[in-house]
């Protein structure tokens, strides 16, 4: 057996794993689309509300209020799922047991990522349909930008949860609570709901220092109809990369620093 297809036998053993915990508890699966389809519905209504009071500059900012929602929902999903995939492994004492085994640290992510794509996948589906059928939006107009702005999304979601996971190894149960919390307080930041320009100078290079604000500039250019923005593409691609590498160098740090303080076994107790 080479080692490359022993590798991915791990990997797919542990995503296993988690779709069996979802396949035998329907109150998982609801919960997957609890949110995301919640918050359509809150910003849905926003939306047609002004579009039914401003006419046609009231349905573009709409179509950019109903995008924000259904993009911000793919980080946020994307970082609850890798960061929530860790905490299971923790709650269910199954982290110590895991590495016992010859899965790597690297495999661990590597199926956690996964995982994280699932959930996006089955979190997001029924708040796209609804979308479609209750105010006659379609995400997909945007086009094939579209698949860059989600894949952006998507690793800004999983290098926060990287970070997320360090605090964890690093402080215990006490950081659980960030799992949560720490892509919403990016939420202000992200511009998915106004352009950067609307925020207050001084605080427009912590907007442009994040992936988000990029993708989000870019979408409502898309929606308006101003074509692909490149450079904002190019941007967030770049930043991305550099978060990614610094999460990824963090995790390492905190997870060999756990394993020497034998942490992997007491942790959340």
């Amino acid at each position: 057996m080479t080692g490359a297809y022993a590798s991915a036998r791990r990997i797919w053993g542990l995503i296993y794993r988690h779709i069996a915990l979802y396949r035998a508890s329907w109150p998982r699966l609801i919960e997957l689309a609890y949110w995301p389809t919640l918050q359509l519905c809150i910003w849905g209504f926003t939306a047609s509300f002004f579009a039914a009071r401003l006419g046609n500059p009231g349905a573009v900012a709409a179509g950019g209020l109903l995008g924000g929602v259904l993009l911000w929902e793919v980080a946020l999903r994307t970082q609850m799922g890798l960061a929530l995939g860790f905490l299971e492994e923790i709650w269910s004492r199954n982290l110590g047991h895991v590495f016992v085994s010859p899965l790597r640290p690297w495999e661990l992510v590597a199926a956690l990522v996964g995982v994280s794509a699932l959930r996006v996948v089955v979190g997001l589906l029924p708040a796209l349909v609804l979308a479609y059928l209750l105010y006659a939006f379609d995400i997909l107009t945007i086009g094939l930008v579209l698949i860059p702005f989600v894949a952006n999304l998507m690793v800004m979601g999983w290098w926060v949860a990287l970070g997320v996971i360090s605090l964890i190894l690093r402080h215990g149960a006490g950081a659980e609570a960030l799992a949560w919390s720490v892509l919403f307080g990016l939420t202000p930041f992200s511009a998915v709901f106004y352009p950067v320009s609307a925020l207050p100078a001084s605080i427009r290079p912590v907007a442009l220092a994040l992936p988000s604000a990029h993708v989000f500039e870019g979408m409502r250019a898309a929606l308006a109809g101003q074509g692909v923005a490149w450079g904002h593409l190019a941007w967030a691609t770049g930043l991305n990369a550099l978060w990614l590498a610094g999460a990824v160098l963090l995790f390492a740090n905190q997870f060999r620093s756990a394993r020497l303080r034998g942490a992997l076994i007491s942790i959340g107790e």
